[in-house]
């Protein structure tokens, strides 16, 4: 083994101020998100982090989470996409006409909606990539165009009651395997395991930055954070194995959110994308294909939120005209508010993912209050003006 040098490693060591501050967006943002959460279960009395509560958040935000991953890649790369609302809409009436009309199987009526969405993004991002066509404009007609569709496919009448397979994507929760009472075993050991799996992925990230000269958090620090991240995943999946367990739709963002971290911040098709966003004319004179990434990211975008738009009908248990109305509003508001820029190029799919779920704990604390849906918009507007102007600000500071 290769001895250490101490100076080096010294030099590689900054101190907690300074790591804060080059981090600051997504500090700031979790340190939001905390408050928010403080706030509200000292003003509902308790309710918001009741086992019952904690497990509707995670079922009622779960598409918006997933959501949230494609539309960074979107907005990393310098476009906006207005139309995953509709495409929500219109994926859960071919589901319904797939599974409830034509008796399909549940299994492969799945794999036709998500081909179905991935077309979807394919045709919209040939639009913008090949043809020059700004996003805002494509997808506002896309946004129009998948609404009425939606409207008539279904004839303008809801369709359900879906499978009891289908809606297990949503509804179920994984089940035990050893009964432990009133515990539900499966979830509490992978309620242990996934922090433990979390820290050591952040020491050998931690190692690998130092071995490379990159500066790294003081290791008290670094010990503190990892310490507070797996005690909130603890705290977290005992309430939520205490009550039904782990939901299936949990298991599914949880894997999604570790793909696209790998895939954004690991491969080069990720490192190409936010290239590109950061300056596109000097990506393309480099050799890459800045046409064809664009295009693979809404190609993306159209998948899941394909699978979004079976969830959100497994959930409703049936087709709706209505269904992802203004979710789009919602999306690109977890990605601004997770720090993601207006400009492209900047971005990260755990500030997305701390930005839906900031939307998705204020949704839910306001409704618990009794807050009106006037009001609960209003406020929302504020954060998402707030949180860009907290970006813009950091800009021009630095």
């Amino acid at each position: 083994m290769t001895p250490v040098n101490p100076a080096t490693e010294e030099r590689n060591v900054v101190s907690v101020i300074d790591y804060v501050r080059g981090n600051i967006r997504e500090y700031g943002m979790l340190i939001a998100l905390v408050v928010i959460m403080v706030f509200f279960q000292l003003y509902t009395g308790g309710i918001l982090f009741k086992p019952v509560n904690l497990t509707n958040l995670v079922l009622q935000n779960s598409f918006i989470v997933i959501m949230a991953l494609g539309m960074l890649l979107v907005i990393v790369a310098g476009h906006i996409d207005l139309s995953v609302g509709s495409i929500v809409g219109f994926i859960g009436a071919i589901a319904a006409i797939l599974t409830v009309q034509w008796q399909m199987n549940f299994a492969l009526a799945m794999i036709i909606c998500l081909a179905i969405g991935g077309l979807i993004g394919a045709a919209q991002g040939y639009w913008v990539a090949y043809h020059r066509i700004p996003s805002f404009i494509v997808t506002l007609a896309g946004m129009l165009v998948f609404r009425g569709l939606t409207l008539f496919v279904l004839n303008g009448k809801n369709i359900g009651p879906f499978p009891k397979e289908f809606q297990l994507i949503s509804t179920g929760f994984i089940p035990d395997f050893v009964d432990m009472g009133a515990i539900h075993s499966t979830s509490i050991v992978l309620t242990v395991i996934i922090p433990a799996v979390l820290f050591y992925m952040a020491w050998r990230r931690r190692k690998v930055n130092e071995s490379h000269g990159i500066d790294v958090e003081p290791f008290g620090f670094f010990l503190v954070q990892n310490l507070v991240v797996a005690a909130a995943i603890l705290f977290l999946g005992y309430n939520l194995s205490s009550y039904k367990g782990l939901p299936n739709v949990l298991i599914v963002m949880l894997v999604l959110i570790a793909a696209y971290a790998f895939v954004t911040r690991r491969t080069t098709i990720g490192r190409r994308i936010y290239a590109m966003g950061g300056n596109e004319k000097a990506t393309k004179l480099s050799g890459i294909n800045t046409e064809r990434l664009s295009f693979y990211t809404f190609v993306n975008m159209g998948v899941l939120a394909g699978l979004a738009g079976m969830i959100v009908a497994a959930r409703l248990n049936s087709a709706t005209p209505k269904a992802g109305a203004g979710f789009e509003l919602d999306v690109i508001a977890a990605c601004f508010i997770g720090g993601a820029s207006a400009s492209g190029g900047v971005g990260k799919i755990t500030g997305a993912v701390i930005g839906a779920f900031i939307m998705g704990v204020m949704n839910n604390g306001m409704s618990i209050i009794g807050l009106g849906i006037d009001f609960q918009q209003m406020v929302k507007g504020g954060v998402l003006l707030a949180a860009v102007f907290f970006d813009v600000y950091n800009k021009n500071k630095g």
